[in-house]
């Protein structure tokens, strides 16, 4: 019977080896499973730093090609309506000049006077014009109240229909698309 025990219990260690070996095995294993999930869940956590660096990158960018275009427009617009303070302040001087003009000049140095205001009326004309700055027409067309300003009224006859301009007080001008100053007019009602 000792010889069976012996018999027994060597056929015992092996199999307790293997089953050992296979309980460690199977450890690592488990150990192993928990890692990969571990690095899984890592990569996943990347993926989604990343996407949203992405997106942060894909905003900015955007806002950036936004704010040069704003840029852009801006510079654009203030080119386009460059020195229009300055033709404001100098409109009155025009006025001026055309007062002169409708005065009668009688004697030859008032002809001379006459004319050299009208040289430099035209001049003057002619150098906003260059510029784009052009007179509104007015005077028997419809009454528009965007280029405009009715400050008297009078009754609508055969010769001016209601809503004309009847007479121009005072002539308004455009700097390309944008109204400088109103011509300020008398409307037929």
């Amino acid at each position: 019977m000792a010889e069976k025990e012996k018999k027994d219990s060597a056929e015992a260690r092996p199999k307790a080896a293997a089953k050992a070996d296979k309980s460690a095995k199977k450890g690592q294993h488990q150990a192993s499973d928990q890692q990969l999930k571990d690095l899984q869940k890592q990569v996943d956590d990347l993926k989604k730093q990343l996407a949203g660096k992405d997106d942060q990158y894909l905003r900015a960018e955007a806002e950036i090609q936004n704010m040069n275009r704003h840029f852009k427009d801006e510079r654009a617009s203030l080119l386009k309506y460059e020195g229009q303070d300055l033709i404001k302040e100098i409109l009155p001087v025009l006025d001026n000049l055309q007062r002169a003009l409708s005065t009668k000049a009688e004697g030859d140095e008032a002809k001379q006077l006459h004319e050299g205001i009208q040289m430099v009326y035209t001049h003057f004309a002619h150098a906003l014009s260059n510029h784009g700055v052009k007179k509104i027409e007015a005077l028997d067309k419809k009454f528009d109240p965007n280029v405009q300003q009715a400050v008297q009224t009078v009754s609508a006859d055969d010769d001016h229909p209601a809503d004309t301009v009847v007479q121009v007080l005072q002539d308004g001008y455009k700097l390309k698309d944008r109204v400088l100053r109103p011509a300020m007019v008398i409307v037929a009602q």
